[in-house]
């Protein structure tokens, strides 16, 4: 079976917990500062603070703005539940507007949804590809909104020369599947100094030193194990990119002609690091996309449904008092046709191969 993700850590990530399991050190120490370090460098931010998982950095990134109940963020409805979810938690009113072709929030739609109570725009960098960060940008300026990005899924990627992780607030999830894992983990990157601070404390029960409480806080800190499953990571994250978008491009010059099926675009100036190759079945395919997954099943190819449903679709959020219910067609059409196919950077030329191969017999 070819699988929509593989974990392989090797002999220095075996290395670097068996010194930590042997130093005594579990909590939060040293390990988490230099991963702190190695991170806010590879992202050109002055600040990272690690936290324990990808939604708790969303949580503190949005508590951090100070908002009061009635205030409103504007997010895609195409995402992982964490997006939604960590905004209700922070007790903020949420905001849909509609994504593009290229799955992120189209800004035309974030313009058309912005009210007098919205004070932040939470784009997501959607299967690794950035949002349209320059035209965001300039919404949120001119409104005076501040900028969190999800880019859970996005590291390493860029729009032009400038990583994502430097708009604002930028939230990274460390997950099983990612492209950096430690199991879980997140991670917020800022070049706000007072910021970074908040978020410290934030993450550490409302602690600026020993017993020293400056806010009700939580316990949102990294382990030194997850940050020595990280660290050696981060250090091939370019090899690691690299890989990913080299199965991409063989990818889609495999698929380039199949009928039907659209396949993922990385618009000028925007650097995608493909966290999933997802495409579109159409109507006009020889098959749906339930049925494309089936068959990919049959011939020995995994993949994966990110996401089947609009996050507001279920009845749980459907009639929750914070929850919009902005419409949002080109996002409810895309998710009953995306289709994500393996692109890890586990996979060999000879497997990537026979994913489209697959791919185009199924499709025949």
């Amino acid at each position: 079976m070819i699988n929509i993700s593989e974990v392989r850590l090797g002999v220095e990530v075996e290395t670097a917990v068996l010194e930590v399991l042997r130093s005594g050190r579990l909590a939060q120490g040293p390990k988490v500062e230099e991963f702190e370090r190695l991170f806010a460098d590879a992202h050109g931010a002055a600040f990272a603070v690690a936290v324990n998982n990808g939604t708790t950095a969303l949580v503190a990134a949005i508590s951090a703005l100070g908002l009061e109940p009635g205030d409103e963020v504007v997010t895609s409805p195409f995402s992982f539940v964490a997006t939604l979810n960590s905004i209700l938690e922070a007790g903020a009113n949420v905001r849909f507007a509609d994504v593009g072709d290229d799955f992120c929030l189209d800004p035309e739609s974030v313009e058309d949804v912005i009210g007098p109570r919205t004070r932040a725009i939470l784009p997501v960098h959607l299967y690794g590809l950035p949002a349209d960060m320059d035209t965001l940008s300039g919404i949120a300026q001119r409104h005076g909104l501040a900028i969190i990005e999800d880019a859970a899924q996005a590291h390493g990627a860029r729009v032009g020369d400038r990583p994502v992780g430097t708009y604002g607030m930028a939230c990274f999830s460390l997950y099983a599947t990612k492209s950096v894992t430690a199991g879980e983990g997140g991670i917020i990157t800022t070049n706000d100094e007072n910021k970074a601070e908040w978020l410290r404390i934030l993450r550490n029960q409302g602690m600026r030193a020993r017993y020293e409480y400056v806010v009700a806080g939580h316990n949102y800190r990294m382990t030194e194990l997850q940050a020595a499953v990280a660290i050696p990571q981060m250090r091939h994250l370019a090899e690691i990119t690299g890989r990913r978008r080299a199965n991409a491009a063989r990818l889609s010059e495999g698929l380039a002609d199949v009928h039907g099926l659209a396949l993922p675009i990385e618009p000028r100036g925007r650097t995608h690091v493909f966290h999933q190759y997802t495409v579109r079945v159409g109507a006009h395919a020889a098959c749906d996309r339930d049925q494309l997954a089936k068959r990919l099943e049959n011939q020995g190819v995994g993949s994966g449904i990110y996401y089947p449903r609009l996050m507001h679709d279920y009845d749980c959020y459907r009639v929750h008092p914070l929850v919009g219910t902005d419409r949002t067609p080109r996002a409810q059409a895309i998710a009953g046709e995306v289709l994500s196919l393996p692109v890890h950077q586990h996979l060999a030329d000879a497997d990537v191969d026979a994913v489209a191969a697959a791919v185009r017999s199924a499709l025949r």
